[in-house]
């Protein structure tokens, strides 16, 4: 599902590329994820975002009128702000005043401001608010009830999950747990970091064929947003870009990274995530996976219209 109409994707690039145009221009690394959005995510391959005219912040406010093409623009908006390294408050002064066009004062919109007036904490500090809220929509469907946050270790979730390696080699359940020994991961409940959603996270790993690496969350990441652009999909990808591009957040185990849509390879990793995740029939974050974890992963796949992962990044 799509919230973006065909005739808006125009005049969202435009105002993208105003937007990321402070003196000095946009960075290559902005340009190329731009491309990849417009690209990958819209298949607008036909928008030469090079030789566009960029849109004033008046211009792109009057020519996007609803609301959620208004909010995605500003998603959209923050996520190239955490494309220019190093942060640059210009460019976040000029992303406000589209932003500040749409008539939008969520807090993830603030948070390259925050990271470089307040630092990096405080910015963190923002960022996990807006995680908390959407939480529950990105958890395990039979857990959120239960194992959202856990206080103690529950070891009773992770025998469950490990009985899993009872079944078949080719299933979603025991390539689960192999993702886990291979990548030599603590199972949630013995970890008690966000245990449903961890569930429900690496579970979309294994279905979409991507390492626990940086470039393969974005991909990640990336690929669900594709699927279904939904609030928590674009704040899911928000977050994971401020870990690893921005460099902005930690998230309990996981340090922060830069500039990783910066190496080779890597922009076209997340335009292939891109493509995939337009072609997948369900919004992955909220499937049941324990529920067919019998299943063999080939036939999870194709149940799902999950195109094969072609490449890897440089």
């Amino acid at each position: 599902m799509q919230v973006v109409l065909a005739q808006e994707v125009e005049p969202i690039v435009a105002g993208l590329l105003g937007g990321i145009s402070p003196p000095g221009g946009p960075t290559g690394e902005q340009l190329v994820v731009l491309k990849s959005i417009t690209r990958d995510l819209w298949g607008r391959a036909d928008i030469d975002v090079g030789n566009l005219t960029p849109l004033s912040p008046d211009e792109v406010a009057k020519a996007l009128n609803r609301p959620q093409a208004r909010q995605r623009f500003a998603e959209i908006m923050m996520t190239l702000e955490l494309c220019r390294h190093p942060m640059s408050m210009a460019q976040v002064e000029l992303a406000e005043k589209y932003v500040a066009a749409m008539g939008i004062n969520d807090i993830e919109i603030e948070a390259s401001r925050t990271a470089i007036t307040k630092g990096a904490e405080a910015a963190a500090t923002d960022l996990e608010r807006c995680y908390s809220e959407i939480l529950p929509e990105i958890s395990e469907l039979s857990l959120r009830d239960r194992y959202l946050r856990l206080d103690k270790p529950d070891h009773a979730l992770a025998e469950r999950l490990r009985k899993l390696r009872d079944l078949p080699e080719d299933t979603l359940g025991y390539q689960y747990l192999e993702f886990y020994r291979r990548n030599n991961i603590e199972l949630p409940g013995d970890d008690i970091h966000v245990p449903a959603h961890y569930v429900n996270h690496d579970m979309n790993h294994v279905i979409t064929g991507y390492e626990p690496t940086a470039p393969g969350e974005i991909a990640r990441s990336g690929f669900l947003l594709a699927t279904n652009d939904s609030h928590h999909n674009w704040l899911e990808f928000l977050l994971t870009m401020s870990i690893h591009e921005s460099g902005v957040l930690n998230h309990g185990n996981i340090r922060a990274k830069v500039a990783t849509l910066d190496r080779t390879g890597v922009p076209e990793f997340l335009g292939e995530g891109l493509r995939r995740g337009t072609h997948c029939t369900v919004d992955l974050s909220q499937v049941d996976h324990l529920s067919i974890a019998h299943l063999p992963l080939d036939e999870v796949r194709k149940n799902f219209s999950i195109v094969p992962l072609q490449s890897a990044p440089g």
